[in-house]
């Protein structure tokens, strides 16, 4: 008498093909085909899988190559991949980004710069990190009037003064302008660079230096005459835009305004 034939076994022939791998994300509902047992995926235990079925029961699963079905078809089910960490943002300067940023009220200590550049280009690289401490950057229009304007703003607790000066070096009008102050509240850093725009790595902006301007020529007409860059407005707008971050700049300028940033910012002498 000849057996009924109940037809082919699901799992037949499993092992000749290849079986997909299934991911055992939770919620991912499958059935054990020799206990008929079927759930959803709940978490792992001990190198094993947790199904839970439609009235709450749960049972541990090994992860066994072909050992689950999924909508009939056998699969292998496997620890789904770690969620890779979220990468920190940083801002231009570096700084651990703070994410969905209200500015802080403004201080009452404040950062001078020599010009209108120099407040651009520092706003460019540092001003999240600016806007998180609630420090304003004011141009200053040159240093030949700084002792005068420092005893104008008058500095005290909580009211700290912040001054970024270009060409500070030794023997320089700035130098001699800059030993005039001598105010505890007062801060002066500065650059070698003859003007801000030289502490752009001349990489960034594309050239291989910053050229040579002659004795008694404006720098800067000197340096868009020499580049063909046309007026100065043109050639800053050119500089500015090749700076995406403090990469772009020389160390002397990062130094300078990161001290500034640290000193109108301290919290022993600003308790307002």
């Amino acid at each position: 008498m000849r057996s009924q034939d109940y037809g082919r076994d699901v799992l037949a022939g499993a092992t000749k093909r290849k079986v997909p791998e299934v991911a055992a994300e939770p919620g991912l509902v499958v059935e054990d085909p020799a206990s008929g047992f079927c759930g959803a995926v709940v978490r792992f235990e001990q190198g094993r899988v947790v199904l839970e079925d439609r009235h709450g029961r749960e049972r541990l699963f090994p992860l066994l190559p072909a050992g689950f079905l999924l909508d009939g078809r056998p699969v292998t089910l496997v620890r789904p991949a770690a969620a890779p960490a979220p990468a920190r943002a940083v801002s231009a300067s570096g700084s651990v980004k703070v994410q969905g940023l209200r500015a802080r009220t403004a201080r009452d200590s404040r950062i001078w710069v020599e010009g209108l550049h120099d407040a651009e280009l520092v706003e460019r690289v540092w001003g999240h990190d600016l806007r998180v401490e609630g420090v304003v950057v004011e141009p200053l229009d040159g240093v030949d009037v700084l002792a005068e304007r420092v005893a104008e703003f008058g500095t005290g607790p909580g009211r700290r003064l912040g001054v970024l000066v270009d060409h500070l070096v030794a023997g320089s009008k700035e130098s001699r302008l800059v030993a005039a102050v001598r105010d505890p509240g007062v801060l002066v850093t500065g650059h070698p660079y003859v003007d801000v725009w030289q502490a752009v790595k001349p990489a960034s902006v594309g050239i291989a230096a910053w050229p040579r301007v002659p004795r008694g020529t404006p720098w800067k007409e000197g340096v868009c005459a020499a580049l063909g860059w046309g007026e100065p407005w043109q050639g800053w707008q050119r500089v500015l835009a090749a700076v995406g971050g403090f990469r772009d700049l020389e160390t002397p300028l990062i130094g300078a305004v990161e001290r500034l940033i640290d000193f109108v910012t301290e919290p022993d002498l600003d308790r307002s």
